[in-house]
């Protein structure tokens, strides 16, 4: 399933900047408890740490708490490790996880890293958000969807609350906001934890792969991850040319209520469904990997 997308990574440039790569028998402490099938599929990654340059000038301090896959690997993660369809993760830049974990342990997250050029998003509409208002827009917006994404195949979505209320940072130009989502009638509901980075040209997105019953642990690696990202001499917010610069169809309000996919002419339910299989699939996943691990001594 993987060879299905490994033509993708071709498709979307990025250069990888001082990184420090390391194989991952030697990197991931787990490697020994896997079976065969386990070992191959971390053998086929390229974990690194350390500084990485993205596209569009932006720049990622991972030091040693995280480490980064690129495209090609993170299409394996997706697809191959935890079940979502061909083609999940097509316009992503890569994956960044914490270093304790490696990208198929049963406890693991990772955060989706992707880049929007829709140009310079005015924030000056962020104090006046009324967030209550603006959560049920979304819950009568996701509620109107589920005819469609019935008869498209998929499970309905109940847009539950916030499991984090919106944050915007006007100083360092940061958003961050996460929903709790339920699929048809799923026990284990899915967690939507975005963050947003705003630039000159567009907004740097990372969004976090996991499940509302991580929410905490999650809570507690936002500093981190939010001093993980910055944007390179000329790409900053703060360098933004009135007049000359392109200026985005949507302020923070259109960010958190995902009116940038509509306007870009994408449907909702498509990013809701990508995000619901690679969220929610790392339960049943965890299964698959204990018995990798059970079945070690016969494989």
């Amino acid at each position: 399933m993987g060879k299905t997308v490994f033509w993708l990574s071709l498709a979307f440039a990025f250069s990888v900047g001082p990184a420090a790569a390391e194989k991952s028998s030697a990197f991931f402490k787990s490697y020994q408890q896997y079976n065969d099938a386990g070992k191959a599929f971390l053998d086929k990654i390229d974990p690194k740490t350390g500084a990485i340059d993205l596209a569009e000038g932006v720049h990622l301090d991972l030091k040693d708490k995280f480490y980064f896959l690129n495209k090609k690997d993170t299409a394996a993660v997706l697809t191959e490790a935890w079940g979502n369809p061909p083609g999940s993760g097509a316009d992503a830049l890569g994956m960044i996880f914490p270093a304790a974990n490696d990208p198929i342990a049963d406890n693991n997250w990772g955060i989706e890293l992707r880049w929007e050029k829709i140009g310079y998003v005015d924030d000056s509409d962020a104090n006046s958000i009324d967030y209550d208002e603006l959560l049920r827009s979304m819950q009568a917006d996701t509620s109107s969807a589920n005819d469609q994404r019935v008869k498209d195949g998929f499970q309905p979505v109940t847009l539950v609350g916030w499991a984090s209320p919106p944050v915007y940072d006007a100083v360092n130009k940061r958003l961050h906001w996460a929903k709790e989502l339920e699929f048809g009638s799923d026990a284990v509901h899915t967690l939507n934890y975005d963050v947003r980075f705003l630039g000159r040209e567009g907004v740097f997105v990372m969004s976090y792969i996991a499940t509302v019953k991580q929410l905490p642990e999650i809570k507690q690696s936002l500093d981190e991850v939010l001093d993980l990202a910055d944007f390179g001499a000329g790409k900053t917010y703060a360098d933004f040319v009135p007049g000359v610069d392109t200026v985005a169809a949507v302020g923070v309000g259109g960010l958190i209520a995902g009116k940038l996919a509509a306007k870009a002419g994408f449907l909702i339910v498509a990013l809701v469904a990508l995000k619901k299989f690679g969220l929610i699939l790392l339960v049943p996943l965890a299964g698959l990997w204990r018995f990798i691990r059970g079945n070690k001594s016969t494989s």
